[in-house]
């Protein structure tokens, strides 16, 4: 067997395209080991460093996870898209009480704060003591003290990896970055690699999390133990656009329409795209549901729900209506990779949805009055602002016309009818749930949200045609909050 780390570094190089590379895999923990560095160079993988349970920098992150009112495991990103709200007004007390960080990126934490390693919470009354009171409630509004906090870890956090891709880099010799371990999920930590020019070379693992070692695994075996090549890569990566999961044809979505007796519109080829383009020019919030599955938690066109980016209404819609979820959290845009640089302040491509970026200047509006914390998403902040999050930061799918030739396809089409290459991507699914597999999981998706229109491949069905009772019955799902 593989142990865990080894199994995310080999998900991150392997498939990277890079025939050397720097990997660096962040997470809670794998054994025993939370953070490690390896050097991978054509099959090998040789490990330089790690740091071992319990000082973990994905366990520092969980704690604030958790005193700000969100599950462990599962409200991380949540975190990370409160921060922007808050001020970094506690990393000093970060770094004097919490965590103690070496000039190469090694740490240890301060166990006197947490009870992780004995308990079944993450943080004790100390930690508690330390930010003015008991942990928020599952699912209460933050106060700003909390909004501080998440600016504050995730800018320490931060501040850590890039230490250790700059130690490591200095090490190696060696400017190619591999990531992968729950820790890369963090966009705004590895747009902030890119922007500090920390590597030369970037590939994150878009099953970075520890479904991706299982793959990592598999290919540990494969390259490493039966010394089999890594064949060149075609299109960035050996990864396949994470279109690795499983697809249905028109006749066996047919069949199931058919069989639940809900009215559907056949699309030609030709018709396909420019249809759901006008849809969503004209307002419409579409469901697609098209070829393989994402591997990976990012949508990334093919299971995805899609609306206008330019509408001021939209985040709010989609939030409250359709994904049922905070109003706080930012949606990502979809963009094509040639028009990403004209919106973007990124010079790299980003085909995972794992990279955070700026809106350029010109697509930004300035704010007439300076409001703080949650106030500040009432306000319009530039000609996309149902994907500007209030640091005119986004985190962008650059999408390829070789790695994802449907999903490029239905961007074009809207482009040519709009002259705007950007959507909203956002994965499809409600509050609790996973992302929708089947035609079946779909269905039920639609018609259970106020969705308006569901593409399943080339069948269109329109909410305002679909019975009413199928509609009741679908509602009557309870959604677990996650």
């Amino acid at each position: 067997f593989s142990q865990h780390h080894q199994a995310h570094a080999a998900s991150a190089f392997y498939p990277s395209g890079f025939d050397k590379a720097v990997v660096l895999c962040l997470d809670g923990v794998g054994e025993w080991v939370t953070s490690s560095v390896w050097l991978g160079e054509g099959n090998q993988l040789t490990p330089l460093q790690e740091i071992r349970f319990p000082h973990s920098l994905g366990l520092l992150y969980s704690a604030c996870t958790q005193y700000c009112g969100f599950k462990v495991n599962s409200g991380e990103y949540k975190l990370m898209g409160l921060a922007p709200y808050g001020e970094p007004n506690y990393v000093e007390l970060i770094y004097r009480e919490l965590i103690d960080v070496k000039p190469d990126g090694s740490f240890s934490l301060n166990m006197r704060y947490f009870d992780y390693p004995v308990g079944n919470r993450m943080i004790n009354r100390r930690f508690e003591a330390l930010f003015g009171g008991p942990a928020l409630a599952f699912d209460a509004t933050p106060a700003q003290k909390h909004l501080d906090l998440a600016r504050s870890v995730q800018q320490v956090v931060e501040e850590v990896v890039l230490k250790i891709v700059r130690h490591a880099t200095a090490l190696t010799g060696c400017r190619n970055l591999c990531l992968a371990g729950g820790v890369a999920l963090n966009c705004v930590a590895n747009g902030r690699i890119l922007a500090e020019n920390a590597c030369d070379g970037l590939w994150v693992q878009p099953a970075a999390g520890d479904a991706g070692g299982a793959l990592g695994a598999a290919m540990l075996a494969w390259h490493r133990f039966y010394q089999q090549p890594r064949l060149p890569v075609s299109a960035g990566d050996a990864m396949q656009g994470a279109l690795l999961g499983p697809a249905f044809s028109n006749q066996q979505i047919e069949q199931q329409l058919q069989q639940l007796g809900l009215p559907y519109q056949r699309l030609s080829a030709e018709r396909r795209n420019p249809a759901v383009a006008q849809l969503l020019a004209d307002g419409a919030v579409v469901g697609c549901f098209q070829g393989r599955m994402e591997f990976g938690p990012r949508a990334l066109g093919n299971r995805s729900i899609l609306a206008d980016a330019r509408s001021a209404d939209m985040q709010r819609l989609l939030n409250l209506k359709i994904k049922q979820r905070e109003s706080f959290r930012p949606f990502a845009p979809a963009v094509l990779a040639e028009q990403a640089a004209d919106y973007f302040a990124l010079q790299h491509s980003s085909p995972y949805m794992l990279l955070v970026a700026q809106l350029k200047p010109q697509h930004c509006v300035t704010a007439e009055t300076k409001l703080s914390g949650l106030a500040q998403q009432q306000q319009l902040r530039s000609t996309l602002p149902a994907i500007t999050h209030v640091d005119y930061s986004a985190r962008l799918q650059t999408v390829d016309a070789q790695q994802q030739p449907a999903f490029y396809a239905v961007l074009q089409a809207f482009y040519q009818l709009t002259g705007c290459p950007v959507l909203i991507n956002t994965s499809f699914n409600v509050r609790g749930e996973p992302p929708v597999c089947t035609p079946a999981e779909a269905i039920a998706g639609f018609l259970a949200t106020d969705m308006d229109y569901l593409l399943l491949q080339d069948c269109l069905l329109t909410k305002a045609e679909q019975p009413s009772a199928a509609i009741v019955k679908a509602r009557q799902r309870q959604f677990t909050p996650d």
